[in-house]
């Protein structure tokens, strides 16, 4: 990928030891309110909250670049953090199974990112 947000995102996700990353490219579908989401799981709430927090700086200290938002962060099952025209989507394993937010965009092009671990 050659989008210097998307990347630091990926790499703040995967210092975070988030697992099975999915980047769903949604740039070219009419009704999508967001050019890309990027869906990933922690194993606990703790680890999402982890996830999370690590993202957010990562992004701010790497970019000088803030996220616009985020929810979840109390719950811990599903946080999302809104860059703009990027959602990313941070799950609890069976939350992420409920929701399959992958199943909704099967016509994007989902790119998966390997785990490093």
């Amino acid at each position: 990928m050659n989008d210097q947000l998307l990347n630091t995102i990926i790499d703040g996700l995967q210092n975070g030891k988030a697992h099975d990353i999915q980047v769903i490219d949604m740039s070219k579908l009419e009704e999508a309110a967001f050019s890309y989401f990027i869906i990933c799981e922690g194993s606990s709430s703790t680890q999402v909250y982890g996830i999370a927090n690590g993202l957010t700086r990562h992004v701010r200290e790497t970019l000088g670049t803030h996220e616009e938002g985020s929810v979840g962060m109390n719950n811990r099952l599903w946080v999302a953090v809104d860059y703009g025209y990027v959602l990313v989507h941070i799950f609890q394993p069976e939350t992420r199974q409920f929701y399959n937010l992958e199943s909704l965009w099967e016509d994007a092009v989902i790119t998966k990112i390997p785990d490093l671990d």
